[in-house]
């Protein structure tokens, strides 16, 4: 925002202030103040971003003051909150018991380009997007430069669901900050929920903005956005990814958390309880990031990944990115000259001991088997569980995702018990020229199994997969060995690994703050745990 443009919004905001308060406001003095707070019997303040504040006068404010601002602005809903229409300013309201007006907040509302600058090409991929923040961190400023470079820069179809009028201010003409993006305004924070689904039934929207989403309602209509294939840029209650998967009422926002009970052997090969926690689906937001500060930025750019490493207790690094930066910080030591590998080139790495002259026909990622675009497969399924499905598709990653519509599907996998009788859906099908594919249970091994011969698995991704189940295993026993050194013993060896999975090991070690280094030679080096920092680690 220009200062110009700045200066005429604030003057709108003092026109409202009674006469004590306004003679000590100038435009100056406002440059970094967050708000203005009056409150009867008090001296009206003002507080500064660096927590600094400020006292104006020393006459008190009363019942007459309070009066004089309500008379000048738009009712109060349901939440306490009011503003000034063609401004970002909100006035809330403190009430007592009775119901009357007893103190006001003057939010000081502010258009700041720039803060998404680190992470434009995020917002340019076409995916969800889901912030996380304590308040007043900057989660709506960036919602409101985002919703303007998808409108105006990429040209796509914006809707602003804006509850209270957080992102484009008051009145019935949404704030130029919000470029050519429509805004839908919410009357009752209760309704948020029915007003996003109205935007994507009613103004065929590409992509969707919504403020703090706070309840299950509003979580699972994000959910019922993104299954319509909209993109979805939010925010949500929470400082950080974990906090969120712990939340019962938002986890479902990143794919949610079961209880599953592990059989014995199972739980032997992991050593760890019968009952453990596991992604239930999949996630809602592609990419979810936490904002640490207004100029740091923490970007998880495989949501489900992210949650799978945190409930299996895994190392998981964010990538830091700065707001004042134009380049990604990679969380690294600084005296190293090449960046880390990530676990994509670590798999890659390993896919190339399988069978080099395949290299160029496979390459294997944590979330997306990808061949040939001419082999996707698109799934219609029939009377069989679509999430168990969505998690064998996740876990094989497989080249291929379930519709809802007949006509777009490739392939049709149907329950053995539904199909007697001759269905509809099957006939269909048969006139579409479908190959279909019958499951005896709603099983995972069953499931599993018709999912492989259907799409024609070959040997190279099984011999994948199990060098992926091979890093998940040797992890699992440095998770067994950390616990038991926790417990007093002095040193653990593990089973040998290679290197790119003893890797993955020391990362998990260092992240107990214990250490660890390799020993032994060729195909016998191993890790060796023990407690203190006193032991030279040796990464290798």
């Amino acid at each position: 925002m220009s200062s110009l443009q700045f200066q005429n919004d604030l003057d709108r905001l003092v026109a409202v202030l009674p006469d004590k308060v306004r003679k000590y406001v100038s435009y100056a003095q406002m440059e970094d103040v967050i708000e203005i707070v009056l409150d009867i019997g008090r001296t009206p303040e003002v507080r500064h971003s660096g927590g600094r504040i400020e006292y104006l006068g020393e006459e008190v404010v009363t019942e007459e003051d309070i009066s004089y601002i309500t008379q000048r602005i738009q009712d109060f809903t349901s939440d306490n909150r009011s503003g000034i229409p063609g401004t970002l300013h909100r006035i809330s309201a403190i009430r007592n018991r009775q119901g009357k007006v007893i103190g006001l907040t003057c939010r000081i509302g502010r258009v700041v380009t720039g803060t998404i600058a680190c992470i434009k090409d995020i917002c340019m991929m076409g995916k969800s997007i889901l912030f996380l923040g304590r308040p007043g961190v900057g989660k709506t400023t960036k919602l409101r430069e985002i919703s303007r470079l998808v409108a105006d820069e990429l040209g796509k179809r914006v809707v602003v669901v804006d509850t209270s009028n957080e992102i484009a201010g008051d009145g019935d003409t949404p704030h130029p900050a919000i470029g050519h993006a429509r805004r839908m305004q919410v009357s009752q924070p209760q309704y948020q929920k029915d007003i996003m689904i109205e935007a994507v039934e009613n103004h065929t929207p590409e992509v969707i903005v919504v403020d703090e989403i706070g309840t299950e309602e509003e979580a699972q209509a994000a959910r019922t956005i993104a299954e319509r294939g909209v993109m979805l840029i939010a925010t949500a209650h929470g400082n950080s990814l974990e906090s969120l998967i712990k939340n019962p009422t938002l986890s479902d926002l990143v794919g949610g958390v079961q209880s599953v009970t592990l059989g014995d052997d199972e739980a032997r090969r992991r050593s760890s309880q019968k009952t453990v926690l596991e992604r239930e689906k999949q996630p809602t937001f592609d990419i979810v990031i936490e904002i640490l500060d207004r100029n740091t930025l923490a970007v998880y750019k495989d949501t489900a990944e992210a949650v799978d490493y945190i409930l299996r207790g895994w190392p998981i690094r964010p990538e830091i990115r700065k707001v004042d930066k134009t380049y990604v910080e990679e969380a690294k030591p600084k005296q190293e000259a090449k960046p880390e590998p990530s676990i994509t080139e670590q798999i890659n790495a390993l896919e190339q001991k399988i069978n080099p002259s395949d290299s160029l026909k496979y390459s294997f990622s944590r979330q997306k088997y990808v061949e040939d675009v001419k082999n996707f497969k698109k799934i219609y399924l029939y009377a069989v569980s679509r999430t168990i499905v969505e998690k064998v598709i996740e876990r094989l990653d497989l080249n291929a995702e379930i519709t809802r519509n007949l006509d777009e599907a490739d392939i049709v996998i149907a329950h053995k018990n539904f199909a007697k009788g001759g269905a509809k859906i099957l006939s269909t099908a048969n006139d579409y020229r479908l190959q279909i594919f019958f499951v005896k249970t709603n099983s995972m091994a069953q499931i599993q199994k018709v999912l492989k011969d259907a799409l024609q698995i070959t040997e190279a991704s099984e011999t994948l997969q199990g060098y992926y189940d091979d890093a998940e295993r040797a992890l699992d026993e440095a998770k067994a060995a950390i616990n038991k050194i926790l417990a007093g013993a002095e040193h653990i060896e593990l089973q040998p690994q290679n290197q790119h999975i003893r890797k993955l090991q020391h990362e998990l070690v260092e992240q107990h703050n214990l250490t660890s280094k390799s020993v032994g030679e060729g195909e016998n080096r191993h890790l060796k745990i023990v407690g203190g920092q006193d032991f030279n680690k040796k990464i290798s």
